[in-house]
């Protein structure tokens, strides 16, 4: 479609879905409409007394909005009765060519459309579509119960669940104080045993180093003697020495 450039749109007229009377009103709802000034201007006009009823249309994107607008409608005006219409709305569109030789395209596009009858006065209940003045209350009603029964079952249940939860974490609290409590017993006794164990070792250091020192001063009192001693037989030599001097003297006396 690069030869081609976008012309003229023409939207092809199909017969209307429900006959109106000149009193009657008829809403078309774009795409770009706001539902607050649509529904502004029908409520006004549906009090009227001359207004039996109302049409709104709308196509593509806008039957949502063309939907929210009817249910507003039945909401703030009791008695209403319905019929709905689906279908398809044509629109052709013309592609010119922007190269010589090429021919002028048409191309025909179908866009989902919804048509929706609101009267005041009754209508045909054999109309397919039709839909009676509070149908669908019970519809909803049950709807709304079945909403609730589902909303307080979940709420049990999640209170089931969180009592459980709690359950489960008191259990565990406990387990993990247990645990606590035998891992601090643990530490306890090991700290008991190692301080027991260093005592001995203190004890048995305080023995060895008593053991030490008698065996030092034991030592002091053996040197004492023996150097005693050794005086003692310095002593004895002396006094053999002397004794020595004394009998050459005498020998000498002698000789002379």
């Amino acid at each position: 479609m690069e030869n081609y450039e976008k012309g003229e749109v023409k939207e092809v007229e199909d017969s209307p879905v429900f006959h109106l009377g000149e009193s009657d009103v008829f809403m078309r709802v774009s795409g770009g409409s706001k539902i607050r000034n649509v529904m502004g201007y029908a409520m006004k006009k549906i009090k009227e007394p001359e207004v039996k009823q109302v049409c709104w249309t709308g196509s593509g994107k806008a039957i949502t909005k063309t939907v929210s607008c009817v249910e507003i409608m039945k909401r703030k005006v009791k008695g209403l009765h319905q019929v709905t219409k689906l279908r398809y709305r044509r629109v052709e569109e013309y592609w010119e060519p922007k190269l010589e030789g090429l021919e002028r395209l048409k191309v025909n596009r179908d866009i989902p459309a919804i048509s929706i009858l609101l009267s005041k006065e009754p209508l045909d209940k054999n109309e397919p579509g039709y839909q009676a003045p509070g149908s669908f209350d019970e519809f909803w009603k049950e709807v709304v119960d079945k909403d609730k029964s589902r909303g307080s079952s979940t709420r049990k249940k999640l209170l089931s669940e969180g009592k459980s939860d709690h359950r489960q974490t008191d259990s565990g609290d406990r387990s993990k104080k247990s645990w606590k409590k035998r891992k601090g017993d643990k530490k306890k006794s090991a700290g008991d045993q190692g301080r027991e164990y260093n005592g001995d070792n203190k004890n048995a250091r305080d023995k060895g180093h008593r053991q030490k020192t008698g065996g030092k001063h034991g030592g002091g009192r053996g040197g004492s003697n023996s150097a005693g001693g050794t005086g003692n037989k310095d002593q004895r030599r002396t006094d053999s020495a002397s004794g020595g001097a004394e009998s050459h003297d005498m020998e000498v006396d002698n000789t002379l």
